[in-house]
């Protein structure tokens, strides 16, 4: 039983200090190979994307950013947005390792095109990759 709990806590040691890495990592020059860069500087706003494949999908597959409106992005993400956070915080029901982080998008704010449609094209590369529905 000691063993046990010991291992118990040296995996959340070793999670917490993965989670701080990946959490911290806010130099655009320091990106892991294959990331995607979501960001919007005057809002001190980033996501970063480590998922082999979203980089070669939004040159390849996804449409162009002006194919759609920074209006049209919104109101998808939006729904996306929520429907992700359901699923990130219901592990239990739905793949953890998909769903690992809560996206806090303020639906309020003016993220741009540009982080608009990163986001709402990561989660079409969701549902193409992993063969989710929203």
């Amino acid at each position: 039983m000691k063993t046990l709990i010991t291992s118990v806590l040296i995996l959340l040691f070793i999670i917490s200090c993965n989670s701080a890495i990946k959490t911290t990592s806010t130099n655009k020059d320091s990106l892991p190979e294959n990331a995607v860069r979501i960001a919007n500087d005057s809002l001190e706003y980033e996501i970063i994307i480590i998922d082999i494949g979203f980089e070669t999908y939004l040159h390849s597959i996804a449409k162009p950013d002006n194919f759609y409106s920074q209006q049209y992005y919104e109101t998808k993400n939006t729904f996306y947005v929520t429907e992700w956070n359901i699923r990130a915080q219901n592990p239990l029901k739905y793949n953890s390792s998909i769903y690992e982080n809560v996206i806090d998008y303020n639906f309020n704010t003016n993220y741009g095109l540009d982080v608009n449609y990163k986001l709402y094209n990561y989660f079409k590369f969701v549902e193409y990759k992993y063969k989710q529905r929203f």
